[in-house]
């Protein structure tokens, strides 16, 4: 009986000395790194916080959920006699949507730059119609439509740029007339 109470207290002193030693060495660990071992428990605590929010406070469910809901449907009096209804709702079948139509304008530069600009093209028929220069309305600005535009800044008495601004298309819109666009 003395035996088996002995290895008992044996066992139990080695499992203090062992939960010692580790807290010995956490101890140790942290007085001689103190600023690790906080970054160390902060970023501990905010995956703490992470996980926590994201499995028990988010109300609703997640488009991409983590763990998949599997009810079980519990068997009562009543439900002996209906058939068992699907522990997943049934989706609608996907009907495709009719194609909605494009906006006219949009405001997108990286397509303004690879696509024939509207404004552009108008102030090429603007001013080779007024005789700034023979331009074949492309829609992009190349070398002679510069020389045009600068022509006819110089002859306005504008500063020049070269470039399409919208002081040059409401100087053009008054010779023409009307609006270029």
């Amino acid at each position: 009986m003395r035996s088996a109470r002995n290895s008992e207290r044996r066992i139990y002193l080695r499992a203090a000395s062992a939960g010692g030693s580790l807290a010995r060495r956490i101890t140790a660990s942290i007085t001689r790194r103190p600023i690790d071992s906080a970054a160390i428990f902060a970023a501990a605590a905010a995956s703490l916080v992470i996980v926590v929010n994201a499995v028990f406070l988010q109300s609703g469910s997640h488009p991409a959920p983590f763990f998949v809901n599997t009810t079980v449907s519990q068997v009562t009096a009543d439900s002996r006699a209906k058939p068992a209804e699907p522990a997943v709702p049934a989706r609608p079948a996907v009907v495709p949507l009719p194609p909605q139509p494009v906006a006219a304008r949009r405001n997108d530069p990286i397509a303004d730059l690879i696509n024939p600009s509207p404004r552009i093209m108008a102030v090429q028929r603007a001013l080779s119609e007024y005789g700034y220069g023979q331009i074949r309305p492309s829609g992009f600005l190349d070398d002679a439509t510069s020389a045009a535009i600068e022509k006819f800044e110089r002859a306005r008495r504008l500063p020049i740029t070269g470039r399409v601004t919208d002081r040059l298309v409401g100087e053009l819109t008054s010779l023409v007339g009307h609006p270029l666009e």
